[in-house]
């Protein structure tokens, strides 16, 4: 069962799609050099326990500062990631936000500005592996880290609009796919 952690003002979930519009100044953020805490984004998750892959496709109108959708892998406000699209300066970049505590955040330039990308996220044990695809096939590692040992996580998609509201993003068919614990 899906639960929203700040329900955005608008969203439909119908099939194997969810469409979402931002709220005002949203975002996920803990502490580091920013010196502030953010947990307003849009979160819809659901509790999974063990290892897994969760996948999506994501379709975002990326037009202001900091507009970002992508999956979320939530143990509590202290210990979280976000990875996905962010939009910085004009440009899209492949993002993952790691959170023990403090908040650190890589970026890797796409090639170009899409309105889609596929997403995938592996966790086993307390690692999460964050590779992405421009077609939906061939995936580009670009984080391996350390979470969380917990065994039971909330996991879903996630956006935000630091900078406005309004950003209006969707995502295609979302799964979580349990792997072997062995």
């Amino acid at each position: 069962m899906e639960k929203w952690h700040n329900e955005p003002p608008a969203w439909k979930h119908q099939g194997h799609t969810l469409t979402v519009t931002s709220g005002l100044n949203t975002d996920f953020w803990r502490k580091t050099h920013y010196g502030f805490i953010r947990d307003s984004g849009h979160f819809y998750y659901q509790e999974v326990t063990g290892d897994f892959r969760a996948d999506v496709k994501i379709i975002g109108k990326y037009e202001v500062l900091y507009d970002q959708a992508g999956l979320m892998i939530r143990e509590n406000d202290l210990t979280w990631l976000k990875s996905g699209i962010e939009f910085v300066e004009d440009v899209q970049y492949a993002s993952v936000v790691v959170t023990r505590e403090y908040s650190d955040w890589s970026v890797v330039q796409l090639p170009q500005n899409s309105t889609f990308l596929w997403l995938r996220l592996e966790r086993t044990g307390g690692a999460v592996e964050v590779k992405y695809s421009l077609d939906g096939e061939h995936y580009i590692m670009i984080r391996l880290l350390y979470l969380t040992e917990a065994k039971t996580v909330q996991v879903g998609p996630m956006c935000a609009s630091p900078e406005r509201e309004g950003f209006q993003v969707v995502f295609e068919d979302f799964q979580i796919t349990p792997l072997s614990d062995g």
